[in-house]
């Protein structure tokens, strides 16, 4: 028995009266409950890229909701029993937040389409993110433009047409689609800028979106990933973004009007002290070991935890001066040591091989191994003796 989508007849409804058709017990994401089907339903399901609704059945929470060939289930907490009528609710804040995103994405993907030739390939609404992914590259000189003209539809307040056209009028009607599809096709269309196969809800009319913002692009298989927020979501991000450059300003002490070239002044001046930090680390390391009598054969040094260039360097030294094995070790004992060891006349392989007894992770060439390793200082020299 199919159940009947209400949500395609009304996307703004809340309430409504349903049947139980059965009610059995299941298991989801690890959480014991019920699988309820009821002959109608407010629920949408999860579906074409978008997360299910949120909400209640009898006042039983619905902690998720499928659908199979036509038939929903819902996942409740608690039992209802096969032939009872009971009250769903949906949560409609949660609902109209995807309906803006799913809308906004509707607008841009025929956009994209219209403008660049590029399909959506790929589309994921959830609670906290909107992704869609197209075949094509686009720049971010496109992203502005895209974004200028999506805005312009829903500030135009166009009405969103949504309807299950005949099969013969179907055939007529040029419309996005990512996959082949059988039986009745809904199809929804914003007038000028998209047509498109969709089961999900939708807002009203373009206005509802509010607006919409893209807050990143990346490139993905050999195409692009957008994710946008539209709605109230935007207006949530925008806000924090807001509070995230106001609070810079003020640790900064300028405006908004220089946070970015004070950023890079100060970016370039702890690049700076950075390097002369490293060398003069470098230099006193050097001077250090320089005690080290030439004709020692091995040697192996201990430091706290030293950047890696700085460690290959003083080890390079110390292979010039020293014969046999020279080690360093950078670390501690208790968050573990990270190593280089060189040689200019032993395969250091093997080394690496005994180090591997007190389970250190590393390799390398003959002249030179590197890696890790979480253990005492006393254990590594034994190791190496």
């Amino acid at each position: 028995m199919e159940t009947i989508k209400l949500y395609d007849v009304d996307a703004y409804a809340v309430g409504f009266e349903a049947t139980v058709i059965s009610s059995e017990p299941a298991k989801r994401n690890g959480t014991d409950c019920w699988a309820v089907v009821l002959d109608r339903t407010l629920f949408f399901p999860e579906e074409g890229g978008q997360t299910p609704d949120k909400g209640v059945i009898n006042g039983r929470d619905v902690i998720d909701v499928q659908i199979s060939g036509n038939v929903i289930t819902h996942y409740c907490l608690e039992h209802v029993l096969p032939g009872d009528n009971v009250h769903g609710l949906i949560d409609f804040k949660h609902r109209f937040s995807n309906m803006q995103q799913h809308s906004g994405e509707h607008i841009f993907s025929g956009l994209v389409h219209s403008i660049y030739g590029f399909n959506n390939v790929g589309f994921h609404l959830s609670d906290n993110s909107v992704t869609m992914d197209y075949d094509g590259v686009l720049t971010p000189e496109d992203i502005v433009l895209l974004e200028k003209k999506a805005n312009e539809a829903i500030f135009n307040n166009i009405k969103i047409i949504k309807e299950y056209p005949s099969p013969e009028k179907l055939a007529e009607i040029d419309y996005r689609c990512k996959k082949e599809l059988t039986g009745a096709v809904r199809i929804v269309t914003i007038p000028d800028y998209d047509c498109c196969a969709c089961c999900a809800p939708h807002v009203g009319r373009t206005g509802e979106i509010g607006i919409l913002k893209v807050i990143r692009l990346q490139n993905y298989k050999g195409g692009v990933r957008l994710h946008i927020l539209c709605g109230e979501r935007a207006m949530d991000y925008f806000r924090e973004s807001l509070l995230l450059i106001d609070s810079l300003t003020e640790v900064m002490t300028t405006g908004r009007e220089n946070l970015k070239d004070n950023i890079l002044a100060m970016k370039t001046e702890i690049q700076s002290l950075s390097t002369k930090l490293a060398n003069a680390k470098q230099e006193l390391l050097l001077n250090e070991l320089s005690s080290i009598p030439e004709t020692q054969r091995d040697v192996t040094v201990f430091k706290e935890k030293t950047d890696s260039f700085i460690m290959r360097t003083v080890l390079n030294r110390l292979m010039e001066k020293h014969e046999g094995i020279c080690s360093f070790f950078s670390g501690s004992e208790e968050e573990g040591w990270t190593y280089f060891i060189g040689s200019k006349t032993a395969d250091c392989r093997e080394v690496q091989k005994k180090l591997a007894a007190i389970n250190a992770r590393g390799g390398g060439k003959p002249e030179m191994v590197s890696g890790s390793v979480k253990a005492s200082g006393e254990a590594i020299l034994e190791a190496l003796s």
